[in-house]
């Protein structure tokens, strides 16, 4: 009778494992189908300043990136995370290296950045909601109040943060680039939805918009956003030509330092650590043969 039980329990036990592989299998054709339909054209090829072991941010770009976030996508992109004054840190847009010793809050640059905004806050006398000037120690200004405000104006669609956006999207500061100036009329046969553009950077399902045959889907997607970048949109005051490419990669640049400003320090930590571990090893090989030179072996 136990030998009778056992072997059903196994024969059970074995069906499990059987229709569980048969779902992961599964899972994983349905895995690869979505890749399918949401095949998004890789970035272009893009180089920036800060790439590579030895890769530094140029401050000049950073300052131009930061002016195009402030004057285009600050008006309905957020970045919740950065402060004013983490403008003025060490390597930072506004950073001043003829004055190290004074704190990033303090830097006259980030307090004259902060104080064009208006940020709300609660009177202590009356506890009423108020406007007050922003100072270097606040967050960033974030267009809407809410979420649902955020929504209301952009057609249902929410904006993205941007505080870390170029780390949280494969391709980082390229991709960022390569949307910003992909947009192209939608291919024949592609209706595109009320609200919408066709970019072929932007991942999507296009399957049930497309007319074509079913396995020539045209790479990219739809995104709520209008192309925003175009010549002149907004002026440098480094003489910088404003045309569309170079404020794509300016605030490019500038997003991938928001979403990690320490980067070239950790690069230069890690180039000091490599270059002691060689000369410690020299040194140990060294001090090997010295100590062990009249030991027969």
């Amino acid at each position: 009778m136990s030998s009778s039980i056992l072997g059903r329990s196994g024969f059970h036990g074995l069906r499990a494992l059987a229709v569980a592989a048969l779902a992961l299998g599964v899972a994983a054709l349905g895995t690869g189908v979505a890749q399918a339909k949401t095949n998004a054209k890789e970035p272009q090829e893009v180089s920036f300043s800060f790439e590579g072991p030895f890769g530094r941010f140029d401050q000049a770009e950073l300052q131009r990136g930061f002016k195009v976030y402030a004057e285009v996508c600050s008006a309905c992109h957020s970045m919740n995370l950065l402060s004013y004054r983490d403008l003025a840190q060490p390597g930072g847009p506004f950073w001043d290296p003829k004055h190290p010793n004074i704190s990033p809050a303090e830097s006259p640059y980030a307090k004259a950045i902060a104080a064009q905004y208006k940020v709300p806050d609660i009177d202590p006398d009356t506890g009423d909601v108020i406007q007050r000037p922003a100072t270097a120690a606040d967050r960033f200004k974030a267009p809407f109040a809410n979420e649902a405000a955020a929504r209301a104006a952009n057609g249902g669609a929410l904006p993205p943060d941007l505080s870390v956006i170029a780390r949280a999207r494969e391709g980082g500061p390229a991709y960022i680039y390569s949307l910003l100036l992909g947009y192209e009329e939608a291919p024949a046969g592609m209706t595109v939805p009320d609200g919408k553009y066709y970019n072929p950077y932007m991942a999507g399902d296009m399957s049930s918009y497309w007319k074509g045959a079913k396995d020539k889907v045209p790479e990219g997607g739809f995104i709520a956003m209008a192309r925003q970048l175009v010549d002149d949109r907004v002026q440098f005051d480094d003489k910088t030509p404003s045309t569309a490419a170079n404020e794509a990669h300016a605030v490019a640049t500038f997003l991938a330092w928001a979403a990690d400003p320490h980067q070239v320090e950790r690069k230069q930590t890690g180039i000091a650590v490599m270059l002691f571990l060689l000369v410690f090893t020299l040194l140990t090989y060294l001090s090997y043969r010295q100590i062990w030179r009249n030991v027969s072996h």
